[in-house]
C-alpha cells in the first residue's frame, strides 16, 4: 500500500501540467509532438535555398515553398513586390477568424545574410543540433510559426482566430525608402492587438528569457570639413585646426558627455585627408595627404542604438549640438538615417510576457525573466511596437547566428511551437 501511494504521489509531481491544460490546449501539444520530424523537414527544404538578402529569386522560391504550407491552414497568401526599394518582397498571409478575439500579427523573415557567394550553403543534421544558413535566423523562426498554427488548427482553435503573418525579404539588410519597404508590416500593426515575433530565443545559462524590449539600430555619418594649407599654420586664425582634430574632438566628445544606460554609438569607421571620400556603399573611406598639408575632408560612420523613442531623440540632438560647437576654419555634417526604432519595455509588453508565463506554468515550466535589451539586435517588432503590445524571441534557440556553423537546437522548435500556440489560442478567446 505504501509502494502504491508513493508511486501515485510520484505520478501527480511528474505531471501537474496536464491538470492545467484544457483539452484543446493538450491537442496541441500532442500535435505539435507528433509532426515535430515533419516540421524538421519543411526546416530542411527552407534551409538548402538560398535566400540571401540580395539574391531576390531565392528570397521568392522560400515564398512559392511556404504558400502551400500557410493555405492548408486556411490563410489567403499575397506577395508583396519590393523591387521599387531593391529588394525581392514579402510574403503576407491572411487568415480571417470570428472578429472577437485578439488580432495577431506574427513577424518573421525569409532572407538570410547568406548570400550565394557564402561558402556555408548546406543543411546537416548532429544529434538534436541542425547546422545550416539562417537554421535559427529566421527559418526555425519560420518552422515554429507553422508548428504552432498546424497544432492549433488540429485542435480546433485556428479557426476562429484572427491572424497576419507578415515574413519580410529584406530584415537583414532592409530596402530603401524605409517607410515603403515597411509599409505592409506597419499596417499590418495598425490593425493587430498583439505583436508576436518569431526571432530566436534568449536562452542563457539553462534559462529561457521573454523579449520585451529591442534597441533601435540606425546608421550615422560625420563628415568634417576644414580649410587646407601648410601645415605650419596649423591652429592659427587663417587655417584654424583643419578637419581630423575637428572630427577627433567630436568623437571623444560626444564618448565624454553622451551618456545614458542602454545608449550606445559605435564607430565602424574614420578617415580623413586632402582629399577624402566614402563609396557609394558607404563602407569604405580613402584617404591621403602629405604631413605638411592640413587636411581638408575627414569622415566617420557608425551605428546608434537606443532603447526608447525619447532617448533616441535626446542623443541625436546631444550628438548634434557637439557637432555644431565646431573649432576654427571648421564646419561638420551629421546625419542619421531612419533605421529600426527602438522596442521599448511598455506595460502592454510585460503584460504580454505574463501571458506567456501563464502557458508556461500550464506547461510545468519555468517563468521566463525579462532579457536584457542591451543584449539583443534590433529586428522588425521594432516596426510595430508602438502600435501593438509585443513579444520577441518567440522563435527557437540557437547559437552563430550570421556566421559559418549557424546552428539550432532542434527541441527548442517544438517548445518554442507549443507556448506559441497556447498563447495564441488563448489571446483568440479574449475579448478585444
Amino acid at each position: 500500500m505504501k509502494h502504491l501511494l508513493l508511486s501515485a504521489l510520484a505520478m501527480l509531481i511528474a505531471v501537474p501540467a496536464s491538470a492545467q491544460l484544457s483539452k484543446s490546449e493538450s491537442r496541441i501539444v500532442a500535435t505539435i509532438d507528433a509532426e515535430a520530424e515533419r516540421t524538421l523537414g519543411v526546416l530542411e527544404k527552407m534551409t538548402v535555398i538560398n535566400s540571401g538578402t540580395l539574391n531576390p529569386a531565392g528570397v521568392r522560391q522560400v515564398h512559392d515553398l511556404l504558400v502551400p504550407e500557410f493555405e492548408a491552414l486556411g490563410f489567403t497568401v499575397r506577395w508583396s513586390d519590393m523591387t521599387s526599394t531593391g529588394r525581392s518582397g514579402h510574403l503576407i498571409a491572411t487568415h480571417k477568424g470570428n472578429g472577437r478575439g485578439k488580432r495577431m500579427l506574427l513577424i518573421g523573415h525569409l532572407d538570410t545574410v547568406f548570400e550565394p557567394s557564402s561558402p556555408f550553403q548546406s543543411w546537416k543534421r548532429e544529434g538534436d543540433r541542425a547546422i545550416g544558413p539562417g537554421v535559427v535566423d529566421d527559418k526555425g523562426g519560420i518552422a515554429v510559426i507553422l508548428a504552432a498554427l498546424r497544432g492549433m488548427q488540429a485542435a480546433g482553435t485556428l479557426k476562429n482566430a484572427d491572424i497576419v503573418v507578415v515574413l519580410t525579404g529584406d530584415e537583414e539588410r532592409i530596402g530603401a525608402p524605409v517607410d515603403v519597404a515597411r509599409k505592409d508590416l506597419i499596417e499590418a500593426g495598425e490593425w493587430a492587438d498583439v505583436a508576436l515575433e518569431f526571432e530566436s530565443l534568449a536562452r542563457e545559462g539553462g534559462t529561457d528569457y521573454g523579449t520585451v524590449a529591442r534597441r533601435s539600430s540606425s546608421n550615422w555619418m560625420l563628415t568634417v570639413k576644414g580649410k587646407t594649407g601648410h601645415s605650419s599654420t596649423v591652429f592659427g586664425k587663417e587655417l584654424g585646426y583643419g578637419a581630423i582634430y575637428e572630427l577627433a574632438r567630436i568623437l571623444d566628445t560626444w564618448r565624454r558627455e553622451v551618456v545614458e544606460p542602454n545608449l550606445t554609438y559605435n564607430v565602424s569607421v574614420v578617415g580623413g585627408g586632402t582629399p577624402a571620400s566614402i563609396d557609394a556603399a558607404l563602407l569604405t573611406i580613402t584617404g591621403s595627404g602629405k604631413t605638411n598639408i592640413v587636411p581638408e575632408t575627414a569622415i566617420a560612420r557608425g551605428d546608434l542604438r537606443s532603447l526608447t523613442p525619447e532617448q533616441d531623440a535626446r542623443a541625436r540632438a546631444k550628438m548634434l549640438e557637439i557637432a555644431g560647437q565646431n573649432l576654427p576654419g571648421t564646419s561638420a555634417t551629421f546625419v542619421v538615417d531612419a533605421g529600426y526604432p527602438p522596442m521599448a519595455p511598455t506595460e502592454g509588453n510585460r503584460a504580454l510576457l505574463a501571458r506567456l508565463n501563464g502557458v508556461n506554468k500550464s506547461l510545468g515550466l519555468p517563468e521566463m525573466p525579462e532579457y536584457d535589451p542591451a543584449k539583443r539586435g534590433a529586428a522588425d517588432s521594432s516596426f510595430v511596437a508602438a502600435l501593438a503590445d509585443t513579444i520577441a524571441g518567440m522563435g527557437p534557440w540557437g547559437g552563430n547566428s550570421h556566421a559559418e556553423g549557424e546552428w539550432l537546437d532542434i527541441p527548442s522548435i517544438s517548445l518554442q511551437a507549443k507556448r506559441a500556440a497556447i498563447l495564441m489560442t488563448r489571446l483568440a478567446a479574449e475579448k478585444r
